[in-house]
């Protein structure tokens, strides 16, 4: 150990390794008395009369009972708080990711080692609370087209006097509920392909301009954007990347059904691209109805619809959690901000093309 980590370790304000030094001071011990023992036994037999040695024999055994017992002492002291933490840990396989270790001590290895546990369980308690939610909206967003259908089914069958209008409508209830079931699948998949790709890097890597996405999205919801009355304005700078085209087109595509969706009549839509400050970027704002700030980060979680809980009847609330996921994949950034009257500005920031 060189000076400077010495006086590092030393400091006032930092973490003292209080187990090191125990366990540093146990062995200097043990070596201490194991020199001592031994300069003991060889001047009991260097020659010396009987008495001495038999003297210096006893010394050298007492030193060495001593030494041996002082050291497991001092070991013991020193291990008794990873016992605890040990014994904590076992606790928690009946208590659940809930159960934290919440170590008491000194600020020293064992401290940290238990803190560092605690915030482990806690990405994992958050984790799987994220993933109860995911199976509960997913059960609820697909029982729902299922539940139309069903319904629509049964009460047209029932009328025996039904007519072949009436069986026409069923027939077309049944399709757009079946069309939204499937969307709703598509997406499921497709946020899973994607998230995959977070942890095992892109399939596909080519030059992207994330420019190039934006007129074909605005193409097909022109339609809507016509029946709102929005105005679209667009500063398309060029914004290369390199990654997976698809996946990029997907972002700009639901970035901006997004915010038409969620918009409202007579409103604005907003959506710039370019490179700024190392990055490049897409940015799409909206006019709409006033959000919270602290729900904001909430929107890019699955079945997140503006404030609403599997509530909305606009989208199935996967569209900024496939955002996130595409973002991620491409060690990028994504950021959202409520707009102070009314509305949402969504930034992504992309690794540019060197």
């Amino acid at each position: 150990m060189s000076d400077r980590t010495l006086v590092n370790e030393l400091t006032p304000g930092r973490r003292r390794p209080t187990l090191r030094w125990r366990l540093a001071l146990s062995t200097g011990l043990l070596l201490t008395v194991v020199a001592l023992t031994s300069t003991t036994i060889t001047l009991a037999l260097s020659g010396a009369d009987s008495a001495t040695s038999v003297f210096a024999l006893a010394i050298a055994l007492v030193l060495a009972a001593v030494g041996v017992t002082s050291c497991y002492l001092v070991a013991a002291r020193a291990l008794r708080p990873l016992h605890r933490v040990t014994a904590a840990a076992r606790r928690l396989g009946s208590g659940g990711p809930e159960t934290r270790l919440a170590h008491q001590g000194p600020d020293d290895e064992v401290k940290e080692l238990a803190d560092t546990f605690d915030e482990m369980l806690n990405r994992l308690s958050a984790a799987l609370n994220s993933q109860r939610r995911f199976v509960a909206n997913a059960s609820h967003e697909l029982r729902t087209p299922l539940a139309v259908m069903r319904t629509e089914i049964d009460v047209t069958l029932s009328d025996s006097q039904a007519s072949l209008t009436d069986y026409q409508r069923m027939g077309s209830v049944v399709r757009n509920a079946s069309v939204r079931a499937n969307d709703l699948i598509e997406s499921l998949l497709l946020l899973a392909r994607t998230e995959a790709q977070t942890g095992r890097g892109l399939v596909k890597k080519v030059p992207v301009d994330l420019a190039l996405g934006v007129p074909s999205t605005l193409s097909a919801v022109d339609n809507e954007v016509k029946r709102l009355g929005l105005r679209v304005n667009t500063a398309l700078d060029s914004a290369p990347v390199i990654g997976d085209p698809s996946l990029l087109e997907r972002l700009a595509g639901n970035l901006i059904e997004n915010a038409v969706r969620y918009n409202i009549a007579n409103g604005s839509l907003d959506i710039s691209t370019g490179t700024a400050d190392g990055w490049a970027y897409l940015t799409v704002s909206n006019t709409g109805g006033p959000l919270d700030p602290n729900e904001v980060p909430g929107l890019f979680e699955p079945f997140r619809r503006g404030g609403m809980e599997r509530t909305g009847t606009r989208g199935a609330g996967l569209g900024l959690s496939i955002v996130r996921a595409v973002v991620d994949a491409h060690a990028g950034q994504v950021a959202a901000a409520a707009r102070p009257d009314g509305g949402l500005t969504v930034t992504v920031r992309l690794v540019p093309q060197a």
